[in-house]
């Protein structure tokens, strides 16, 4: 039988999964060579519109939130809570992390090492959304909605799972495109995540703390 980490080790390893998507964040936004969908559609978006970029990214979660309702057909406070909660230390700790990598010279670097950090900072961010999935604690809205989505309708496989949470946000990225012929926020880092993102949070479940289970997710694999 498999023991089950205790609430100290969860917490270990959630308060790990923050810190790492945090810099694996500021890694791709300090380089500035490609934002994640999500991220890269508000943009579109707060450029082709009045709303600004803040609002688009707080509506954006809004809907996401509303979707994983849906999709679960109950509302659950403590689950939207730590939605909620979730981005307040992220987005400060992304903040930090930008600060001091351009004030470090990220910037400046070659070009070829940049793509190469780019990248290692979408590796990073698939390695942090492995770690608080599997702890099941707190979620960012849109990676809860893709692990609503992996287990209760793809039977756990985060490759297809990543690639329909990202169909909402290429949609949007297309139509503005469609309409305007500008892309915004659309990079080589935005191509990897595309491709390789899910893949890459399916080897982390399995070479980064493989003993660390997904917890409670007995609500989420069956459709109602």
């Amino acid at each position: 039988m498999v023991k089950q980490p205790d609430k100290m080790h969860l917490l270990g390893y959630f308060v790990l999964s923050v810190i790492i998507n945090s810099l694996g964040n500021a890694l791709t936004v300090s380089i500035n060579l490609g934002s994640a969908l999500w991220t890269a559609a508000s943009v579109n978006l707060a450029q082709t519109t009045p709303v600004s970029l803040s609002w688009w990214l707080f509506l954006s979660g809004a809907i996401v939130i509303l979707t994983n309702i849906i999709i679960l057909h109950h509302f659950q406070t403590k689950r939207i809570i730590g939605n909620l909660i979730f981005m307040v230390p992220f987005a400060s700790l992304v903040g930090i992390f930008a600060h001091f990598l351009v004030r470090w010279g990220i910037t400046s670097l070659p070009l070829s090492l940049r793509v190469f950090l780019d990248c290692l900072g979408v590796v990073l961010i698939a390695v942090a959304i492995s770690l608080y999935q599997r702890v099941n604690w707190m979620l960012h809205p849109v990676d809860d909605l893709m692990q609503i989505i992996r287990f209760r309708f793809f039977k756990g496989n985060s490759t297809v799972a990543q690639l329909v949470t990202f169909t909402p946000p290429l949609i949007v990225i297309f139509v503005i495109f469609g309409l305007t012929h500008h892309l915004y926020a659309i990079n080589i880092g935005t191509v990897f995540a595309l491709l390789f993102q899910g893949t890459l949070v399916g080897l982390a479940d399995q070479i980064i703390f493989p003993s660390l289970k997904h917890q409670n997710i007995a609500n989420m694999s069956q459709v109602e």
